[in-house]
């Protein structure tokens, strides 16, 4: 009897920190799929509510799963191990796309991914570190732990928002090619997420360490704290994890909000580092993906209900701002 040998899928870790342009960057690879095949996307949300899965294909030929809730680079690997596991043995992907949360580790979910265990199973590619260009003049964001944390882990850097970019982002490009200039990185500027799959379908370089078993991962997510401050529905959270608040509102389809008012609402808000939603409104369906140097907005797909998540490193009034979401609501 011949043997047919398991074939292993070409995989892909997309990482970046929070508004980098993972997504728009993932949306134009996944356009590039051949009819023929499957591909499949597991993204990882911080918080208990995720917004970028309604953003990616839901069409014939791509599999996307989700996991909320946390780092799945540096919190317990088994809810990722389980989904992971599932999502090959059920689709049978010919291509992986992995997006971690922006406020991940990737190198840790680089080793978990080439252990033995994954090796018969996971073709690694070149990892990826999206960096927002248009924010390198940032040096306060340029040089915290997490972010040079990401660029060091990166074997290709992908500098998005090219378009935008001053000439103190500019300079400031070239003092982190310097500096980096150890870690032999490609980097590769884009513009609208734009970039062709063959730049980046490469053989990830497998270090010694990369290939070793790794020691027992201690969860990070161990000191998270639920906070109860708001009691009543509609369903919402607020959670502090890892040093950083993450708020999330889920609201029912039916509702529909006033379109300029949610918008003042949202743009109206001081000291937080993203804040991502889909809501129903009289404009027809809107997609909010706000950074603090970028406040972008556009119509989007109809979603399976209203949604909204903020990340902040400091608190908030959250019923303050869930009383003021609510009086956006139009009259059914």
């Amino acid at each position: 009897m011949k043997l047919i040998a398991q074939k292993t899928v070409p995989t892909h870790i997309i990482s970046g920190f929070l508004g980098a342009g993972k997504t728009t960057l993932l949306q134009h690879l996944l356009s590039q799929k051949p009819k023929d095949e499957v591909w499949a996307v597991l993204m990882n949300e911080f918080g208990q509510i995720g917004v970028d899965q309604q953003l990616l294909p839901q069409d014939e030929g791509y599999a996307v799963k989700e996991l909320l809730g946390g780092c799945l680079c540096c919190s317990s690997q088994l809810p990722m191990h389980i989904a992971l596991a599932r999502l090959l043995s059920e689709q049978k992907p010919d291509r992986l796309f992995i997006e971690p949360t922006g406020l991940g580790h990737p190198s840790q979910l680089f080793d978990q991914l080439t252990e033995p265990h994954w090796q018969s199973s996971l073709a690694m590619r070149a990892l990826i570190t999206v960096v927002d260009g248009s924010r390198l003049h940032d040096t306060n964001g340029v040089k915290q732990n997490l972010y040079e944390d990401q660029l060091k882990a990166a074997q290709i850097v992908v500098v998005s928002h090219t378009d935008v970019m001053t000439f103190e982002d500019d300079q400031a490009l070239e003092l982190l090619k310097d500096e980096y200039q150890p870690y032999h990185q490609e980097w590769i500027k884009i513009e609208y997420g734009q970039l062709a799959l063959n730049k980046i379908d490469i053989a990830a370089c497998l270090t010694e360490r990369s290939i070793q078993p790794l020691l027992k991962l201690q969860k990070q997510m161990s000191e998270s704290e639920v906070v109860k401050e708001i009691q009543q529905l509609p369903y919402h959270y607020v959670e502090s994890a890892q040093g950083y608040i993450v708020a999330g509102w889920k609201l029912p389809k039916r509702w529909k909000f006033e379109f300029y008012a949610l918008l003042d609402l949202v743009c109206a808000q001081q000291d937080w580092l993203r804040i991502k939603g889909i809501f129903n409104t009289d404009q027809g369906w809107k997609v909010f993906n706000f950074n603090p140097d970028q406040f972008n907005y556009k119509s989007g797909e109809e979603g399976i209900d209203n949604r909204i998540e903020i990340i902040s490193e400091h608190h908030h009034d959250w019923l303050a701002f869930e009383t003021a979401l609510l009086a956006c609501q139009l009259e059914e």
